[in-house]
């Protein structure tokens, strides 16, 4: 099974992105809907600043999300589909955040996951403006990457 589809991937990112069924501004300052979509770079058809989506179609904009991040981690770390799935799921989760241009400006921790550091990779990750911007999501992700396990948060 792809990354994309895995439950637990699926589930970890509805969790860190939240889910907002009207447009609004995110703290980077795009046009965002759904499950962290940013509508400013691509855009839904036909949904307006005012509209509003459902959960079905939120969960929908996030598989196609997921699936065109897959696509370009595919050509941009072509070796990334050779990780745990733990660990898949980690860069996957960062490039819907990020972009996968955004992710690939990690340079270190990239480095660090092709060499098999993970132990570097997960500083590296905590190392950022990112992790000091989403907190508890990069101290999940980062823990993630280093053991090789899926992260589940305290109720």
């Amino acid at each position: 099974m792809k990354i994309e589809h895995h439950p637990l991937a699926v589930a970890q990112l509805k969790r860190h992105e939240g889910l907002r069924l009207v447009p609004y501004r995110c703290p980077a300052g795009f046009l965002t809907v759904g499950y962290g979509h940013n509508i400013d770079a691509n855009p839904v058809p036909n949904l307006g600043p005012d509209d509003r989506i459902s959960e079905v179609e939120a969960g929908k904009i996030l598989e196609l999300d997921m699936r065109s991040c897959g696509m370009a981690l595919d050509r941009a770390l072509p070796d990334w589909r050779a990780l745990s799935e733990p660990r898949q799921a980690v860069l996957l989760n960062m490039a819907v955040n990020l972009g996968v241009r955004g992710l690939l400006g990690f340079r270190k921790a990239v480095a660090a996951i092709r060499a098999g550091d993970f132990e570097t990779a997960s500083r590296e990750m905590l190392n950022s403006k990112w992790s000091r911007d989403v907190k508890g999501r990069a101290l999940e992700l980062a823990e993630q990457m280093r053991s090789g396990l899926w992260q589940y948060p305290e109720k």
